[in-house]
Formats: C-alpha cells, sequence, structure tokens
C-alpha cells in the first residue's frame, strides 16, 4: 500500500507502481484526506490544510483494517515525503501492524537549522495572529501556477517532472500550492511525536529508507537519528545526485533505488 506526499496525487507513481505490480505484488495506492481529488480542508482551492496530523493517522487505521483483511500477506506500506511520515507515525503508535515499511525521503524534520521547538512555536504564532488555513509561503504570483524553479527541489529528470505537469493540466482538481500555517505547526507537532519517547526504539518491524543528502524539502539529520533509533533500520543513502523525489529521478539513479526496494521486499517475502 503506497501513499505520496504533501501536495502530491498518486499518479505521479505510477511508474512505481506498475513495477511493483509486475514483480508480482498486489500493489494499492491512494491519496491523503483534502489533497489531489480528495477536496480540500482549507479555504481555496491550492492551499493544503489540516487540522492535526491524527485526522490522516485515523485514516489510514481504518483502511488498512479493512486492506489488509482483504488482501493476502505480507503487507508493506509504503510513502514517500510526508506519507513516509505519516506511516511511519502510524507504526510507531502501533496503529497499523505491517511486515515492513518502505519510506522514500521521509518528512522527519525540515531543511534549515531552526530547532523544531522554535519551528512550531513560530507557525503557532503565525496561526495565532491570521487564519490558520492560509498559506504559509509564497507559491506564485497567479494561484495555481507552477514556479519555475519547483523542479528544483524535486528531480533531475525533465521527463518524469514534465509528467506530473501533465497530469495537473489534465486534472487541474490535483493542483495543489503551499501548505497552511496549521499544517506547518502540526507538521512539527506531529515530528515531536515520533520522535518522543522511546517510540522508535520499539518499533522492531524491518524498515527501508531511501533518503538524500542533497534534499532541499527535508532534513536528512532528522531522517539519520530516525534510523539510527529504529532497531531493524536499512538507509539507502543517496548524494547531490539525487533531489527529494528519489523514485522520480534519473534512470541512473532511479534504478538503484528501485533495486534496493525490490531486494527489501524479496526479503520480507521470503520471510513468510
Amino acid at each position: 500500500m503506497f501513499f505520496p506526499g504533501r501536495g502530491d496525487n498518486y499518479e505521479k507513481y505510477l511508474e512505481a507502481l506498475q513495477q511493483w505490480h509486475e514483480a508480482g505484488w498486489r500493489v494499492t495506492a491512494g491519496d491523503w484526506r483534502g489533497q489531489a481529488d480528495s477536496g480540500r480542508l482549507g479555504n481555496d482551492p491550492v492551499t493544503g490544510h489540516i487540522s492535526d496530523f491524527s485526522v490522516w493517522v485515523e485514516d489510514l487505521t481504518q483502511f488498512w483494517k479493512e486492506w489488509k483483511a482483504s488482501t493476502p500477506g505480507p503487507h508493506i506500506l509504503a510513502g514517500h515525503s510526508m506519507g513516509g511520515h505519516i506511516i511511519l507515525r502510524a507504526a510507531v503508535e502501533v496503529r497499523v501492524d505491517p511486515d515492513a515499511l518502505v519510506l522514500c525521503a521521509p518528512m522527519l524534520g525540515f531543511v534549515g537549522n531552526i530547532p523544531v521547538t522554535i519551528g512550531q512555536a513560530s507557525a503557532k504564532l503565525m496561526c495565532l495572529i491570521g487564519d490558520p488555513a492560509r498559506p504559509a509561503w509564497k507559491w506564485s504570483e497567479k494561484p495555481g501556477e507552477v514556479p519555475a524553479s519547483r523542479q528544483y527541489l524535486l528531480t533531475h529528470d525533465d521527463d518524469r517532472y514534465a509528467d506530473e505537469l501533465w497530469w495537473r493540466e489534465q486534472r487541474p482538481e490535483l493542483v495543489m500550492g503551499p501548505g497552511s500555517w496549521g499544517w506547518v505547526e502540526r507538521a512539527y507537532a506531529s515530528m515531536r511525536r515520533i520522535f518522543g519517547g522511546s517510540k522508535l526504539e520499539h518499533t522492531v518491524l524491518p524498515v527501508l529508507i531511501l533518503a538524500t543528502s542533497n534534499d532541499k524539502l527535508v532534513a536528512i539529520s532528522a531522517i539519520d537519528r530516525a534510523a539510527k533509533r529504529l532497531p531493524n533500520a536499512e538507509l539507502i543513502r543517496f548524494g547531490k545526485e539525487a533531489r527529494h523525489e528519489i523514485l522520480r529521478e534519473e534512470d541512473s539513479i532511479r534504478d538503484r533505488a528501485m533495486q534496493a526496494v525490490f531486494n527489501f521486499l524479496d526479503r520480507i517475502a521470503k520471510q513468510q
């Protein structure tokens, strides 16, 4: 079961989903409430807003129960960026019980040197002095128009980036821009929840993590900390050759990442 990141839609990952299917896996993918074609929870059709990440954890919990009961094992949860954050949180809080996790560039911290406590306090202040559902950062001069520099954050692959733009053009309801101040504040709160206490140490299921030190969106340092605390985690680290969307990178990078996932999935399947 695969879930994409903040502002994403699962169609962006059809290439990976097809490859997993061809390898013999039964594949399910979905979009988070308030994203893609699942409506919006804010005041406009572009800004991504959420009252609390627990909404998504609860959605995943209910969907997981139904999906697991209707499909043969082994059962794997996979997610990119915010999707990786949510499935890891659901796992460490024992809301889901997969046989393994695959996390691609999981959103466990934001790029920058601001401590999580300070970042959350600042975002909370912004929520108090204005509408929490308003955008937290500038998107573009025209609502819904993709900034020219956006590809620099995501992938080196021009064709795969163009594929995302094609989906946005064909299905405008998929378009999302910045997150809200409420989303930012709740993201910090959810990060603190994942790292708080000893929940990571008690999460003993196998976890494969794909990450890049060249990520301009999520903090590799936070991913490193989580990987060290998870008892059965394997971290595949990329460098300047990869940007945030590792599964949508140029073939030479993407092939390495996908092979690592296939090897991991094969090991899990053999253990069942």
